[in-house]
């Protein structure tokens, strides 16, 4: 596939991805954004928020719309060793 049509092709999965997202997560379409842009150059991502608001249900959705894994780490300062404290 020449490097046009691969790049429209590559736009139009991430824009679907995008409305997916959009439609299972309301009202964070800037998290949304900024998690594929993380996504597209293969960094790391730290989503900080109150609790409730959806932000493990957006690393499950966008786990599953790549068909990667998902797996939940949960850490609370409680579990910390005393001296990093």
């Amino acid at each position: 596939m020449p490097a046009p049509e691969a790049a429209q092709a590559v736009s139009a999965r991430l824009a679907e991805l995008e409305n997916a997202l959009n439609c299972i997560v309301r009202g964070k379409p800037e998290v949304i954004r900024l998690a594929l842009v993380s996504l597209l150059a293969r960094g790391h991502l730290l989503v900080e928020d109150v609790p409730g608001v959806g932000k493990t249900t957006l690393a499950h959705a966008l786990a599953r719309g790549v068909r990667c894994g998902f797996q939940r780490l949960q850490c609370t300062s409680d579990m910390l060793p005393g001296d990093i404290l």
